[in-house]
């Protein structure tokens, strides 16, 4: 049988079992229970290329502090433009401005729990790079960490931070009788949960960084250990994953814009793993979101850099105020949001001189006051938030 055929007959089957399980609420429906990860998987040529096309466009990625004098300040809005973009997959309605003006202590009128959500995640990927790069594993204990994190504090509080589910929960619908899924019975998720964390180590075989990639997000996805926030748990160990396995030197690859942005497609093709084992088609979908997330980011990176030093330009071709003026423009770099207050702890000028060098910048059009207000005023670098924003869009 030819490799292809193969392919064929292992994708008409699911990938997994449904069980009868019997609700709090009486009812009794159907849950899946997925199978273990396919130790060997023979992608076909097609997906080979699409992982060899995703490969060449991560080096490109993590070539990026070549030419990015420092990648840190790229880096730092970009993860919360992921945090944003994951968030709202999960129904939150907040921006990325509401996030960086939330930081500013200076978001008026901003939807509290939204905010706090975003947050979160950004604490929790914080908080799982740090642990990996203090020598702690990917494991469930870190998962579990960092799940404690994302619900801390706003709407998922109650829904048992940091702990594997203790009871049924369903995807769709306004109970498990009328969901459009159904993941395994509570006592089925430690074991799994186990077998997954067993595979993320390489046993008893080590896959690929990218074709782990893929698959663990499916797996995780499928069993929904918790609660709540499983969404952003699974996207969020992509990114962890890449670095983890050294594909990337930092977490910059986030495909929630993708996913977002092919919403359909990536819940069918999730539906079509679990309904009749296709793996193939899911696989393709993955390998052409990483290749396009990360030709992306390099664009954007790229976009910023040419657009700072245009600007940078412009403050020097203006004269005297030139000194402070670009010492401003720099910390602008970092955060496209900023007052005057936050300014000066920055920088460590004075009052005057900072209110001096915006002024400038203003007066260049580079960056502008967006509140109207003559105490606590916030000015944006809208040029480079207009960029960082794309995509961001609440759904």
């Amino acid at each position: 049988m030819n490799k292809r055929a193969a392919n064929s007959r292992r994708e008409n089957k699911p990938a997994g079992s449904w069980v009868t399980v019997s609700t709090t609420g009486g009812e009794r429906v159907r849950a899946f229970v997925p199978a273990p990860l396919p130790q060997r998987f023979d992608p076909s040529p097609e997906l080979r290329r699409g992982f060899d096309a995703a490969l060449l466009s991560l080096g490109r990625l993590d070539g990026i502090s070549a030419f990015l004098p420092d990648p840190d300040v790229f880096l730092y809005t970009y993860v919360r433009k992921e945090a944003v973009l994951s968030s709202q997959i999960e129904g939150t309605q907040s921006s990325l401005s509401d996030l960086l003006l939330a930081e500013l202590d200076s978001a008026p009128g901003v939807p509290v729990d939204d905010v706090t959500e975003v947050s979160n995640y950004v604490a929790a990927l914080d908080h799982g790079l740090r642990r990996m790069r203090g020598g702690f594993p990917i494991s469930n204990r870190l998962l579990r960490e960092m799940h404690g994190i994302l619900l801390r504090s706003g709407r998922g509080a109650a829904k048992q931070p940091g702990e594997f589910r203790r009871s049924q929960n369903w995807i769709g619908g306004t109970r498990p009788g009328n969901a459009v899924f159904v993941p395994p019975p509570p006592d089925r998720v430690e074991p799994l949960m186990a077998a997954l964390e067993r595979f993320l180590h390489g046993e008893p075989v080590e896959a690929p960084p990218l074709l782990k990639a893929g698959l663990v997000h499916v797996q995780f996805e499928t069993i929904h250990p918790f609660l709540d926030g499983n969404g952003r748990v699974g996207r969020l160990l992509i990114a962890l994953l890449l670095v983890h396995d050294g594909v990337l030197r930092e977490p910059l690859l986030y495909l929630s814009l993708y996913f977002k942005q092919h919403r359909r497609a990536y819940y069918d093709l999730l539906g079509g793993v679990r309904e009749r084992g296709g793996w193939e088609a899911w696989l393709r979908f993955f390998a052409d979101g990483v290749r396009e997330t990360a030709d992306g980011a390099v664009v954007t990176a790229r976009r910023l850099s040419d657009l700072f030093a245009r600007d940078l330009e412009c403050v020097h071709a203006a004269g005297r105020s030139a000194g402070s003026a670009a010492r401003i423009l720099a910390v602008f770099r970092e955060r496209p949001l900023w007052t005057i207050a936050t300014l000066r702890d920055a920088t460590a000028l004075p009052v005057p001189t900072v209110t001096r060098a915006v002024a400038a910048l203003e007066k260049l059009g580079i960056v502008r006051e967006t509140t109207g207000r003559r105490r606590g005023r916030v000015f944006s670098y809208d040029a480079s938030l207009k960029i960082l924003a794309e995509g961001t869009e609440p759904l």
